[in-house]
């Protein structure tokens, strides 16, 4: 029996979420998904950064996150990988290609050394679902407790040139073609807006209201690092 338009939707989002969600990694809450979570001298490090992503390229098509992805160098397997899931207290969604889908990200880690791999999303207007990929590859040294800004992600979708990483896989080939996720690339800039940021962290998660925030700016993106990453795919 020949497919429905609206069977292939469902099966093409579902396989995707699957592999956002699972993959070789370990499913893990964002900070303060539960609203009784509290900061004291016991809590691990946590670690707090907001993102922008927005789609001009394909106007219709605005990428939603779904997972920051971190891994220890070297991981090798699932206990090594961790997938921070988006949570609902996390999204300012406006799906506007100018104004971009905005999210409060917050992830508690063990002392030791990180890599914040990147972003994973997904992009759906009926029929259609994209998966996009926003590299950061910035490393990341856990140490003492408390509670550090790590700065503001800004991603936006643009036509891809020559052999530049794309913004996502090419496969399904149509899907990815029609959101501009295997024809697009991005353009990411790594801000510090922690004056702008911590009042929003404070104002959404109380457990962060008397609480000192400290600023460790991840690094400028590096372009030529995720290009080879990407290369050597």
């Amino acid at each position: 029996m020949k497919s429905t338009g609206w069977g292939r939707g469902l099966a093409v989002a579902s396989v995707l979420a699957v592999l956002l969600l699972t993959g070789c990694a370990t499913r893990t809450k964002m900070t303060f998904e539960d609203p009784a979570e509290s900061v004291t001298a016991a809590s691990k490090p946590v670690f707090l950064m907001t993102a922008t992503i927005k789609n001009p390229y394909k106007t219709r098509y605005q990428p939603k996150l779904n997972v920051l992805h971190v891994e220890k160098p070297g991981a090798t397997e699932a206990a090594d990988r961790w997938n921070f899931v988006v949570d609902d207290k996390a999204r300012q969604e406006t799906n506007s290609s100018t104004r971009g889908n905005h999210y409060l990200l917050r992830m508690s880690l063990d002392p030791g050394s990180y890599e914040l791999v990147g972003f994973s999303a997904l992009a759906s207007a009926f029929p259609v679902h994209g998966l996009f990929f926003v590299p950061l590859y910035a490393n990341l040294k856990v140490t003492a407790p408390g509670v550090y800004y790590l700065g503001h992600v800004e991603a936006t979708v643009r036509e891809r040139q020559g052999e530049e990483f794309r913004a996502g896989p090419l496969i399904p080939l149509i899907d990815q073609a029609i959101a501009g996720a295997s024809g697009g690339t991005f353009d990411i800039v790594i801000t510090d807006q922690q004056a702008k940021d911590e009042a929003a962290f404070r104002s959404y998660f109380p457990a962060l209201a008397n609480v000192p925030i400290i600023k460790a700016m991840l690094p400028s993106f590096d372009r030529i690092k995720a290009q080879k990453r990407w290369d050597a795919q």
